[in-house]
């Protein structure tokens, strides 16, 4: 159909990632994304929750030297403060109370790989600090362990939150802030793209009614249009 046909032509494509853009500011993304993957520094993604840090995130791993290594997302507020060293470094039987097994942290586990650090802005300081300490020395100790290990492994990380407002009330390291961000990508709201709206609704429905074998042939204009201007 004229629809489907105007979406094969908007397809943005980042080496092998599909990124739907019609706007100026999402093309500029895809750009981005490029031009980041090529680097081994680390990125900092921030935008409000739904804009698709994750998915820039992910995009920027296949498209890297990486992408053939584990892609791992740590979700930062989920973990417990006094379990974050844990998982994140991992820890060998009966390290601790509880240390029932020797167990692999997130670094070690992405060896090689590229590990996301979701919501990074709600790590407590303490936590905070030994992201510092991984970042600067390339290394980490696992709980229990007394050599430390060389890591090669590439920190993405993304905040819905101002950074440079926690640093100010004195809730996030400014060194770790200046570390984390050495890349910057900032993901505008779909309110600031609403050029992206018929895209994206044209693209997901024609997804889902090919998973769930339903016949279609796009979208009414009417109803693209009641998307395209809800507020």
């Amino acid at each position: 159909t004229d629809q489907v046909s105007a979406l094969s032509h908007e397809l943005v494509y980042s080496n092998k990632n599909l990124i739907l853009a019609k706007s100026a500011s999402m093309k500029k993304v895809a750009a981005d994304i490029v031009d980041v993957a090529a680097s081994p520094a680390t990125v900092l993604i921030v935008g409000e929750s739904g804009t698709g840090k994750e998915l820039v995130a992910n995009a920027i791993h296949r498209a890297s030297v990486r992408e053939k290594k584990p892609f791992l997302t740590l979700n930062c507020p989920s973990i417990p403060e006094d379990l974050f060293e844990s998982e994140m470094f991992g820890h060998r039987r009966g390290a601790y109370t509880g240390a029932v097994e020797t167990r692999a942290g997130y670094v070690e586990a992405a060896e090689g790989g590229t590990l996301f650090l979701d919501e990074v802005g709600d790590l407590p300081l303490k936590s905070q600090a030994k992201i510092l300490r991984f970042l600067e020395q390339k290394t980490y100790l696992p709980i229990g362990e007394h050599k430390e290990r060389v890591a090669d492994v590439r920190v993405i990380a993304a905040t819905n939150q101002s950074l440079e407002g926690l640093v100010k009330q004195k809730k996030f390291r400014e060194d770790l802030y200046y570390r984390l961000g050495v890349c910057t990508i900032k993901l505008p709201p779909l309110r600031d793209r609403k050029d992206d709206i018929p895209l994206l609704s044209l693209f997901f429905t024609l997804r889902f009614a090919s998973e769930m074998s339903k016949p279609t042939d796009g979208i009414a204009d009417d109803a693209l249009w009641l998307l395209a201007n809800h507020d």
